[in-house]
């Protein structure tokens, strides 16, 4: 069982050590009965040593409960940072709350929470407080560290939509807890007959309604002594209660006895003040702070337990979870429950209070791989909430988002809500408006970009860029000012094979034709010269001089050997323009052999997406990127499965580890996370809209997988090592199993796959032209 841990026994040799044997059998009963909590393997900050120039992950400690609306963090860089916590910074400024998808996207509805004790020091800068991760707990559903220049004990654990504080004092003649309203737009209101604070923020940095706020109220169980706000400029306004203006906070005093705690329930809504208090007295109300961590943890218990992986190797076991723990966070939660329990949000869209679901903080361009998939497997019911608030969307926007924080944001290029939405559709997921779905997904498809709201503003995220030209032509030209062209017109291609696909299951058939004719259009940008994708002129000429090394330009965050096999619907025909299974296999092989050398002039330094790809020793494969992170599965195609087998653990052992520098580049809202999640289990979804998996190689023993069904699905390994990569042979519930993929439909009824791994291929496994994942040439 993984509840048996090393640590586990450990524990075990330690008490065996000095006993006789009866005491020996005893002692292996009670060692045999330590279970560790599957929590207890994550750790979130796996990722935070990372920066603008390197991306280990890009992320920072989410303490939260799954997709919450809220979530905190502490913070050692300055408001307003993109990058938060940095794990080699030493100085907290606060507990904030944070919405933040992304740096790049960076945050909104910030505030933050703070403890001093002695002289007055509320500016960020001033107030900071050395800390240690030495004396810093990180759990999904806890954050402790010790404030050491105050010697206190900041701790938190959340809810959904609000958060319970325990701050741990000395004794001390002055101590003091703030609430920073933070920028762009603040107001505090202290109330110390009810021990409150309430108030508002309203940072962004884009994609809100003039009316947008984050309501929030913030109660206390000790009385105040003193109570100050401050105004903008860092204006210290002594003995008042209330303030409001382009960055405000308040501050509240009292004397405390060494070892005083002081507990303070926080939560917020976008949607009133009132809204505000009604999530705190439902979600915390009366509960201690030890019930509130209880529930939290229960939460994640709960959702880490769906999946439950065995094995010796303690680093992989962390590592799984931790990455479970990243695909479970996003998208968040943007709806609440009225005074009549009601679903209602506010919406990023158009500003009002509408009943529903709505969801955000999620970029398509990277999450449509596998984070999708993942929930259509594990979380189809959680996966119609979401498509509910995508129908939400285009109703209250007149356009699906492709990148949503909290609404539309320009950000990344294609057309990727269209495969969320079919392959939700095509895996049966319940509650989904297909009618209005496939209308919003057949204007984004059919538009161009830059299109207005129903309020009037202009938005660039939403529609096709050069759609024109990519119906006409049959791709989006490179010499007619449209950046990243090529990239666009293959996932433009992709997209429509998967609108293609629900157009078919819906008896729409004039328009499947159209859109599988369409989803061709790749082939217009493969060069037989070189055998790569290459940006392509209105002319009909191929753009020139042509550096396949030269990342952007006409690809996005990538270069030509990055996205040739950005084909996701079609590898036969790949296949086939390249000359054959052989050439393709040579072509696979060549990304990993060449070195890693690279042509930045489009952007003019050195993008941290390059420098990843080239610190990592795997020739020009970038995995810390998302266009090339079903390239390794590809080999399945050519019947060459033991390449997939073997470079899939290779990337599994050495680019992921439960560290601060875990990752290999950008996290990504749960997608370089869910790469991992699906490969350690052995298979991963090539293609979104296509009911299989590709097989990859097993990293674990045995994991087991509860789906919501209720049935179980268990894959086993015998075997299986860091040497025995390799699948000597396999079999589906007791008969021979001998292809590269499995189907959506077998793991959703359950049953048992097992494979015998050895540590030479086998060669003859999955290897004649059946065996082969789906392709649309093979239709």
């Amino acid at each position: 069982m993984i509840r048996k841990s090393i640590y586990t026994y450990s524990l075990l040799l330690l008490i065996l050590a000095g006993c006789d044997t009866k005491e020996k059998i005893e002692s292996k009963e009670i060692a045999a009965k330590v279970t560790v909590s599957l929590t207890d393997y994550v750790n979130p900050l796996m990722g935070t040593d990372s920066s603008f120039d390197l991306s280990n992950g890009n992320t920072y400690p989410a303490i939260a409960t799954p997709w919450a609306m809220n979530f905190w963090t502490p913070m050692t860089s300055k408001m307003g940072d993109g990058w938060t916590y940095k794990y080699d910074e030493n100085k907290i400024r606060g507990i904030k709350q944070t919405h933040q998808p992304s740096p790049w996207i960076n945050d909104y509805a910030a505030f933050s929470l703070m403890a001093i004790t002695g002289d007055l020091k509320y500016k960020e800068d001033e107030r900071a407080s050395w800390f240690s991760h030495k004396a810093e707990t990180v759990k999904p559903h806890h954050y402790k560290t010790y404030l050491a220049d105050y010697d206190i004990v900041a701790e938190v654990s959340p809810t959904e939509r609000a958060a319970h504080f325990k701050f741990t004092f000395p004794e001390a003649e002055q101590s003091y807890i703030m609430l920073d309203a933070f920028f762009k737009g603040s107001m505090v209101k202290i109330i110390p007959e009810e021990r409150k604070i309430i108030g508002y923020c309203r940072n962004n940095s884009g994609g809100v309604p003039d009316n947008f706020h984050n309501y929030f109220v913030a109660e206390f169980d000790k009385d105040f002594e003193v109570n100050h706000t401050w105004g903008d400029n860092w204006t210290l306004i002594e003995n008042s209660k209330e303030n409001e203006g382009e960055h405000v906070g308040a501050i509240i005093g009292f004397k405390t006895k060494k070892g005083e705690v002081v507990h303070v329930k926080v939560a917020s809504s976008f949607i009133s003040p009132e809204q505000a208090q009604l999530n705190l007295d439902r979600e915390i109300g009366d509960d201690t702070f030890d019930n509130t961590f209880k529930k939290a943890k229960d939460a994640w218990e709960k959702e880490l337990g769906r999946i439950k992986v065995e094995g010796e190797n303690l680093d992989h076991l962390k590592t799984f979870y931790s990455c479970l723990y990243r695909v479970l966070l996003f998208p968040r939660k943007f709806y609440e429950f009225n005074e009549k329990n009601e679903i209602v949000h506010y919406s990023p869209y158009n500003g009002e209070v509408l009943p529903g679901y709505m969801f955000t903080d999620n970029g398509f361009w990277d999450t449509f791989r596998a984070v999708f998939p993942f929930f259509n497997m594990m979380y189809p019911e959680l996966n119609g909430h979401i498509m509910e608030g995508l129908a939400n969307t285009y109703k209250e926007s007149g356009w699906l988002p492709e990148w949503a924080s909290p609404g539309h944001r320009d950000c990344m290029v294609g057309s990727n809500s269209a495969p969320i939405i079919a392959d939700a559709f095509l895996k049966g997921v319940k509650g989904i408006d297909t009618d209005i779905l496939f209308e919003a997904v057949m204007k984004n498809a059919t538009t161009s970009q830059g299109r207005p709201l129903s309020n009037g503003n202009v938005i660039h995220s939403v529609g096709r860029e050069g759609v024109e030209y990519y119906n006409e032509l049959g791709y989006v030209p490179y010499d007619v000012k449209i950046n990243e062209n090529a990239a666009r017109t293959l996932e433009y291609a992709y997209a429509d094979f998967t609108i293609a696909k629900m157009a078919e299951k819906m008896g729409k058939q004039d328009i499947a034709e159209k859109f599988y004719k369409r989803s061709q259009n790749y082939k217009n940008l493969f060069d037989p010269s070189t055998k790569l994708m290459r940006g392509k002129n209105e002319s009909g000429s191929f753009q020139t001089p042509f550096n396949p090394l030269k990342w952007g330009d006409a690809f996005t965050e990538g270069n030509s050997l990055h996205y040739t096999w950005s084909v996701f619907h079609d590898i036969e025909g790949l296949i086939q323009l390249m000359g054959g299974k052989e050439e393709f296999e040579k072509q696979l092989d060549h990304v990993f052999t060449m070195p890693p050398d690279f042509d930045n002039s489009y952007y003019g330094f050195t993008i941290h997406e390059i420098r990843e790809m080239q610190i990592v020793n795997m020739g020009n494969y970038a995995h810390g990127n998302q266009p090339i992170q079903h390239m390794i599965y590809l080999y399945n195609y050519a019947n060459a499965t033991h390449k997939t087998q073997q470079k899939i653990r290779e990337v599994l052992t050495k680019l992921y580890s439960a560290t601060p520098d875990g990752y290999c580049g950008d996290e990504d809202n749960g997608q370089t996370s869910a790469w991992y999640v699906f490969s350690a289990l052995g298979y991963y979804p090539v293609t979104p809209g296509v009911n299989q998996y590709v097989i990859g190689s097993p990293l674990f023993k045995k994991a087991t997988i509860t789906l919501e069904n209720g049935n179980t699905f268990e894959i086993n390994a015998s075997n299986n090592s860091d040497q025995n990569v390799y699948i000597q042979s396999a079999s589906l519930n007791g008969k021979t199993y001998d292809k590269s993929y499995l189907s959506f439909e077998t793991i959703q009824e359950g049953g048992k796959l097992d494979f015998v791994m050895r540590n030479t291929p086998n060669k003859y496994w999955a290897n004649t032209d059946e065996a082969v994942p789906y392709s649309l040439s093979k239709e």
